[in-house]
């Protein structure tokens, strides 16, 4: 529930419901789409800080390629008010559906709390939201292989269950030998129908010609549609049927047992299962936000005092239209701060005043619904009020003209509006007089600036133009019209009033001459002046347009010029690159070359093919490290990751520790490691010399293996032996489609055998599915003892389907 919401005249005049319609298409879930739908603006800061920020964590989880699947979250509340009765009894489907809803719950759950490392640094708000779900754990282990994947009870849901289907096939074997036995009789005098076992009100019985129905002593239960065939119980088999009968009633009677436990067992965890529903249900609304952010390149708004900046702004249900045509929305841009509460946009019509006046509210209520933007930058104030008067409002049921209407609605306005109120005003002063009209107009400006409230008017009357151009803390702004070709441009500019242009558009229209002309006439002087001196500042403003996109389009110029340049000097380089390649590979024939001549130089045939080999192998491995190390010197060089950065320099060895030994270049000789004098300076020991040696003269470093428990054993005198598939024991157990029990079984015997062969690392293949497996495998090995980490592999060594294991060796 949104605390403290927000008064507004949203849902038909901002479109507020229409976007709410928009955002609850990113749900998959019912319980997603109700949550959307119910979306409502807020006046608390706090609560819509921390749900901007559930927004741009969830956006980066997605853009670092998370995902979830919230199919199966439903409004779990009548269920779960049922499971709460006593003695009440949920039907099957219902307790899967909980099931599955719990499930989806504590996968979140796990993600959320364990989140990926590209999302961990900023992952408070939705961490913190996760910790609301209780941990499911016990009770779904509860409930494992108790429900098979078609709804109905596993045999494993109770022993008493089990023995009693084991009963009644064992009894249905029985009852159908014996009816075989007897068709087999029947059957040579040609008394049956069919020489087959069939089944009537859950009693074995066989088909019978109708007149040979006295040759078979028994019940009817019935005849076939044509009345040729009747299906007749026969007496012997009629105390077995009865037997079956009563043993289904147990199995009936246990199933039920076993459900309302069940179901008494989801009645104790309704309140946490209500909890985590709703906690599912936000969160699948963030996912909606942060994909809506995604596609309509949205921002997070910044809450400010009393400063209203919107850079690029586009109205989301506008731009979603003109995209399906393939349109483009013009964006908008205007600031609004203390100093200038009020703002007068003009204009002729068509050129975006109302579209304006819509977008600055819907942004505005955007924002306070913890919803992110569409918009470059957005600083919003948290206003306690969204009221506006756009449209037509003409009712013949209320006997409301289009005046009175637009009076009675800005009469409420006045009398709500505070000074922390967003006040929208469309067409102001229009639908009267226009004299009176114009009067009217200005004294309802002057009055909401009296007040304080943040107000943005548009209008066509010169006297409210005037009224900006003359009132401190009161903005013109003007909306564009391309007058050569009568089309609107939908540019928005502060700080001038704009032309309405009437006569000029009607003229080019083709309005009768003498039309215009008296028009014209009838147009006081000053009224003309205003006119042509509009036309002829927006002239003006649209020749200064027009120098700065030749501006722009000279420095895109120049910039491409100097990326150009930029490719042209890295295609030099890579020339000189491939003639030291060349170079390189040519100094490698000889020396390879010259081995094999030294080679079969030897005489020995058996030392010389030795030695071949082994310079082949030396030589292979030589040339593979050069190709590598030269390959990342000349990245490191070009990129400039080598300066200054000891880790970007490939040939250099990274890790050397006090003990190690290792194997000096200048010297070709092993020495010990005593003291690391600083990152690139150590102190080593070569017999009883000691010397400093830089980190460059470090050809390799050998560090002691750790020893498998067997070898340490070993080590201390005591005999060890292993079996010898346990010598050649695998690095992964794949244990997919196998129980709990059996997989944790098998996997502990797997990391034994591991540890016992000295493995540092193993990999556990066991599927994604509904996630219990993964779940009950994980939490046995963090307490396993000979285990050290347990963790999920990346995507390319299977992800969330495979579980990586570190052993204590």
């Amino acid at each position: 529930m949104v605390p403290q919401p927000l008064q507004h005249s949203s849902d038909r005049v901002l479109e507020f419901e229409q976007f709410r319609d928009l955002l609850a298409a990113y749900s998959s879930s019912p319980l997603g789409k109700a949550q959307a739908a119910q979306l409502e603006p807020s006046t608390d800061r706090g609560w819509i800080t921390r749900q901007q920020q559930l927004a741009a964590e969830t956006r980066r989880f997605l853009s670092a390629g998370g995902r979830f699947d919230f199919t199966g979250l439903f409004d779990a509340g009548q269920l779960l008010a049922k499971s709460k009765i006593p003695g009440a009894v949920l039907e099957i489907k219902e307790i899967r559906d909980l099931l599955l809803l719990m499930d989806k719950a504590a996968e979140w759950r796990e993600i959320a709390l364990n989140p990926p490392e590209a999302v961990n640094k900023e992952w408070q708000a939705m961490r913190e939201l996760a910790l609301n779900i209780a941990d499911f754990t016990a009770l779904l282990r509860y409930f494992r292989n108790k429900i098979l994947p078609d709804g109905a009870l596993d045999d494993r849901a109770s022993p008493e269950l089990a023995r009693i289907r084991r009963e009644v096939e064992k009894q249905k074997r029985l009852i159908q030998d014996s009816l075989r036995s007897h068709l087999r009789r029947l059957a040579e005098g040609g008394a049956i129908q069919d020489e087959l076992v069939t089944i009537r009100g859950e009693r074995f019985v066989i088909p019978v010609k109708t007149e040979q129905r006295k040759r078979v002593h028994g019940v009817v239960h019935g005849a076939s549609s044509s009345g040729q065939t009747i299906f007749i119980e026969p007496l012997e088999t009629i105390e077995q049927n009865n037997d079956l009968v009563r043993l289904l009633e147990e199995e009936q009677a246990e199933t039920r047992r076993i459900l309302q436990e069940m179901s008494g067992k989801l009645g104790e965890q309704a309140d946490a299962i209500a909890v985590a529903a709703g906690t599912m249900a936000e969160v699948e609304l963030q996912f909606g936000k942060a994909r809506f952010g995604l596609d309509y390149d949205c921002v997070t708004p910044e809450l400010t005092s009393d400063f209203l900046e919107l850079r690029s702004a586009r109205h989301p249900l506008l731009e979603r239209n003109l995209k399906a045509k393939g349109g483009k929305v013009v964006p908008l841009t205007l600031e609004m701060d203390s100093a200038h509460r009020q703002l007068i946009i003009s204009g002729p019509n068509t050129g975006g005043k109302t579209v304006g006046l819509k977008t600055v509210g819907l942004l505005a209520l955007m924002a306070q619904a913890g919803v992110p933007v569409p918009a470059t930058t957005a600083r919003v104030p948290v206003f306690d009020a969204t009221l506006a008067d756009i449209g037509d409002y003409q009712s013949i049921e209320q006997n409301l003209s289009t005046f009175s209407a637009h009076v009675t609605n800005i009469d409420f306005i006045s009398r709500t509006a505070t000074p922390r109120s967003l006040v929208l005003l469309d067409e102001l002063g229009s639908a009267t007089d226009p004299e009176e009209g114009s009067a009217l107009a200005v004294a309802i400006a002057e009055h909401f600036r009296r007040i304080g409230s943040l107000t943005i008017i548009s209008t066509h009357h010169t006297s409210l133009k005037v009224y900006a151009s003359n009132t401190p803390g009161v903005l013109n702004a003007a909306v564009g019209f391309e007058e050569k070709t009568l089309q609107p441009t939908y540019e928005f500019q502060v700080g001038v009033p704009g032309a309405s242009a009437g006569i000029n558009i009607a003229q080019r229209l083709g309005l009768n001459t003498q039309i215009i002309e008296a028009a014209r006439a009838k147009l006081g002087t000053q009224a003309q002046d205003v006119a042509r001196f509009l036309e002829k500042l927006h002239s003006e403003l649209r020749e200064l347009d027009r120098e700065r996109q030749a501006a722009q389009k000279q420095e895109f110029e120049l910039s491409r010029e100097f990326k150009r340049l930029e490719t042209e000097g890295a295609q030099e380089q890579r020339q000189k690159t491939r003639e030291y390649e060349r170079k390189l590979e040519s100094l490698l024939r000889e020396f390879e070359y010259q081995a094999r001549e030294a080679v079969n130089a030897v005489q020995d045939r058996a030392v010389q093919q030795k030695l071949s080999k082994q310079a082949e192998q030396r030589m292979a491995r030589l040339r593979r490290e050069f190709q590598e190390q030269f390959n990342a010197g000349v990245v490191a060089h070009k990129t400039g990751a080598d300066q200054g950065d000891p880790h970007a320099r490939p040939h250099e060895v990274k890790h050397v520790s006090e003990g190690d030994t290792v194997k000096l270049k200048s010297l070709g000789r092993t020495a010990v490691v005593k003291r690391k004098i600083d990152e690139n300076t150590f102190e080593v020991e070569m017999g009883s010399m000691k010397m400093k040696v830089p980190r460059a003269d470090i050809a390799e470093v050998f560090a002691p293996g750790p020893a498998s428990p067997v070898l340490a054993a070993r080590a201390k005198g005591i005999s060890v032996s292993l079996r010898s598939d346990d010598l050649s024991l695998p690095s992964e157990i794949n244990v997919i489609g196998q129980t709990v029990d059996q997989a944790t079984s098998e996997v502990e015997r797997f990391i034994d055998r591991a540890f016992l062969a000295g493995m540092p690392r193993v990999r556990i293949v066991h599927g994604h599915g509904m996630g219990i497996l993964r779940k009950a495998i994980r939490q046995n090995l963090q307490q396993h003892p000979h285990v050290a980490t347990v963790a999920e592999p990346p995507q390319n060594e299977g992800g969330a389907g495979a579980t990586v294991v570190e052993l204590k060796v």
